[in-house]
């Protein structure tokens, strides 16, 4: 099993997302969630209007994305990340998810 390509504090790796899921964290919560196959706008709206249940579906898309690359951990413990540490939480998701999106997107051209 592995492990998370960025660390939980290498939100600065990529300052532009960085920059947006601190303004809009619901957009970053949604398009991760529509990297694994949920609803982006669900989980977006979610997580700006009902924090308790965004974290909770956060939550689910970070078990998604660890179970795709093969990352340790519990869904226990994303509960946990995305409730004390959220925007560090969200990033990070992204980072893992960006370089098999910019992937598929090359695909397609």
């Amino acid at each position: 099993m592995g492990e998370f390509s960025n660390g939980l504090c290498g939100c600065f790796n990529n300052c532009t997302l960085c920059l947006i899921t601190y303004v809009a964290p619901c957009y970053t919560a949604g398009k991760n969630a529509e990297a694994v196959g949920d609803s982006c706008m669900m989980v977006g709206a979610l997580y700006a209007i009902f924090p308790i249940v965004g974290i909770y579906f956060a939550a689910k898309t970070r078990e998604k994305v660890r179970e795709q690359k093969g990352i340790d951990g519990s869904f226990g413990g994303d509960c946990l990340v995305h409730l004390f540490c959220p925007l560090c939480a969200l990033v990070q998701d992204a980072q893992e998810i960006q370089p098999a999106a910019q992937a598929e997107s090359m695909a397609r051209e």
